[in-house]
C-alpha cells in the first residue's frame, strides 16, 4: 500500500468557511490523504459565525494534524516536509496579498510560500468582490509565482439543488486542481447544453 498523500488545508478569515470544512471532509472520506490544517485567527471567528460555535473544533476533528497559525516553526513551514500541495479555502485578500508580497508573519502564509518555492501546487480560493487594481495585481503576482487562483464560483450549469451542493462542487473543484491520484472522488462535469 502506498503512503498517504499529504495535503495542507488553510482556512483564512474570508466568508465561505464552509468550503474549507467541505475540503477537509472530502479529503478525509478518501482514507488516503493526511491533512495538515491551519486556521487563521480571523477564520476561527468566521467559522463560528457562518457555521456555528462548534465549527472550528469540527474542522480540527477532520484533519489528521492541526497546526497553530502562530507556530512558524511547524513542520509545514519547511520545504523538507513533502506535500502534494496546499489549498486555502477560502483565501482572504489579506492572505493572498501577504503571499504575493512575501509577508510571512504567520504559519498560513509561510506554508503557502513554501509550496511556491518548492514548486508544489498552491490553490487559493480568493473570496472578494468587487476587486480593485491592487487585488488584481496581487492575484497576477501569485499566478506568476505558480499558484492557482480559483475564486469559488458556482457551476450553475450543474443546476445545484441547494447551497450544500454549491459548496461541495467548489470543494471538489479545488481538490481536483491539486491533481491527486485519488480514484472514486466524484468530480463535477459539464453535462451538455449550449450557448
Amino acid at each position: 500500500m502506498s503512503p498517504p498523500l499529504r495535503v495542507i488545508v488553510g482556512i483564512s478569515g474570508a466568508s465561505g468557511a464552509a468550503i474549507g470544512l467541505r475540503v477537509l471532509e472530502r479529503l478525509a472520506e478518501t482514507g488516503r490523504v493526511e491533512t495538515h490544517l491551519v486556521i487563521s485567527a480571523a477564520a476561527e471567528r468566521t467559522l463560528a459565525t457562518e457555521i456555528g460555535p462548534g465549527a472550528p473544533a469540527q474542522a480540527r476533528s477532520l484533519a489528521s494534524h492541526c497546526h497553530d497559525h502562530r507556530d512558524i516553526g511547524a513542520s509545514i513551514a519547511s520545504g523538507s516536509f513533502r506535500t502534494a500541495g496546499m489549498i486555502i479555502a477560502p483565501c482572504s485578500i489579506r492572505t493572498l496579498c501577504a503571499i504575493a508580497y512575501g509577508q510571512l508573519a504567520d504559519l498560513l502564509v509561510r506554508a503557502a510560500d513554501v509550496q511556491i518555492k518548492e514548486r508544489r501546487r498552491l490553490v487559493l480560493l480568493a473570496r472578494e468582490s468587487p476587486l480593485h487594481l491592487g487585488h488584481l495585481r496581487a492575484m497576477a503576482q501569485v499566478t506568476e509565482y505558480g499558484a492557482i487562483v480559483a475564486p469559488p464560483v458556482p457551476a450553475f450549469y450543474l443546476k445545484p439543488r441547494d447551497i450544500a451542493a454549491i459548496v461541495d462542487q467548489i470543494a471538489l473543484r479545488a481538490i481536483g486542481l491539486l491533481d491527486l491520484p485519488l480514484e472514486g472522488l466524484p468530480v463535477a462535469e459539464w453535462r451538455g447544453g449550449g450557448v
